[in-house]
């Protein structure tokens, strides 16, 4: 069954890649020639912007499906491991410091904020650390990282500064280039071949804790491999696109019920599910007409994200009724 999702997925964004490429504020009409600066638009605006989203979207879903079912919580998030605040921190550092301005520093930040909350995650939930030590941990540097984010926006040397770090935190694509998209890319795809090969060990997972370990699942292993992967693919699409919330959440529920409902079945459509959802909500914030410039992706998703948290909340308490 996943199979057939997967490729009705991947037609779904074969179809959707071009529109996108012609969708904006400039519409642009393949069938005339006299388009003005269409291959310039084509190849070095919308091109790497629409391969950022695959990226970012395809990371952000893929690790949603390994919280949740590591967790074993449809309502787990990656922020919950803290490597999406520490990521957010790095870069808000860079800022703060006036690295930013040089083109490469940013992501590197970034990079370097989900590398120190992933080891210390790993530190702290220890080698024989449980779901719900390890899910502790994630929230204490969440916490500490959104307060200290708090701190350097209050302390800001600059007015410029300030409002440079607040516009990154709202995520988005827009005035991205290829060489966003050579960082994102080869860490996205290493982070989602972690989470799946996680898969079977996540499956084990769903009879229990000891129930797994009998079936002979090292619980320090896979903390590991979800560390990794979803360090590697959270902390990408931060240090890249800034914060861009509820699609680890939103996209497996959208896929899981069109799956068996095993972790391992779930990531890869995931990932391809949440790969379309940013690019169409992209797609939408370029075209929504408004005064004050593009819609920010981040504030869209959220918009979209909050009624859809809000619905499976009621729905789970209809269920406990």
């Amino acid at each position: 069954m996943s199979y057939r999702l997967s490729g009705a997925l991947l037609l779904a964004l074969a179809l959707l890649v071009p529109i996108s490429l012609l969708a904006g504020r400039v519409w642009i009409d393949p069938f005339d020639p006299q388009t003005r600066n269409a291959a310039v638009i084509l190849f070095e605006l919308r091109l790497p912007r629409a391969a950022l989203a695959l990226c970012v979207g395809a990371g952000l879903g893929a690790a949603g499906a390994a919280m949740q079912g590591y967790l074993r919580n449809p309502l787990a998030d990656p922020g919950l491991f803290g490597i999406a605040p520490g990521a957010a921190l790095g870069a808000v550092l860079s800022f703060w410091t006036g690295y930013a301005a040089s083109a490469w520093l940013l992501p590197i930040f970034a990079l370097v904020g989900a590398a120190g909350a992933m080891a210390l995650l790993a530190v702290i939930a220890g080698r024989d650390g449980g779901i719900a030590l390890f899910t502790l941990v994630g929230l204490m540097i969440a916490s500490l990282a959104g307060a200290l984010m708090s701190l350097a926006i209050s302390l800001s040397p600059t007015p410029f500064a300030m409002s440079e770090i607040v516009i990154w935190l709202m995520g988005a694509l827009s005035d991205r280039s290829w060489r966003e998209v050579t960082i994102a890319a080869p860490l996205t795809l290493a982070g989602i071949a972690l989470l799946i090969a996680a898969g079977r060990s996540l499956d084990a997972l769903t009879l229990g804790e000891q129930a797994a370990r009998s079936l002979g699942v090292e619980p320090r292993r896979l903390q590991i491999l979800l560390i990794a992967g979803v360090g590697l693919t959270v902390g990408a699409g931060v240090a890249v696109a800034g914060i861009i919330g509820f699609v680890g959440l939103i996209v497996p529920h959208l896929v899981r019920p069109l799956t068996d409902r095993r972790p391992s079945s779930l990531i890869l459509p995931s990932a391809l599910a949440g790969a379309l959802l940013l690019l169409v909500a992209d797609c939408l914030c370029r075209v929504l007409p408004l005064a004050g410039g593009e819609l920010r992706l981040g504030i869209a998703l959220s918009l979209i994200g909050a009624p859809f948290f809000l619905h499976l909340l009621l729905k789970m308490r209809r269920g406990l009724a």
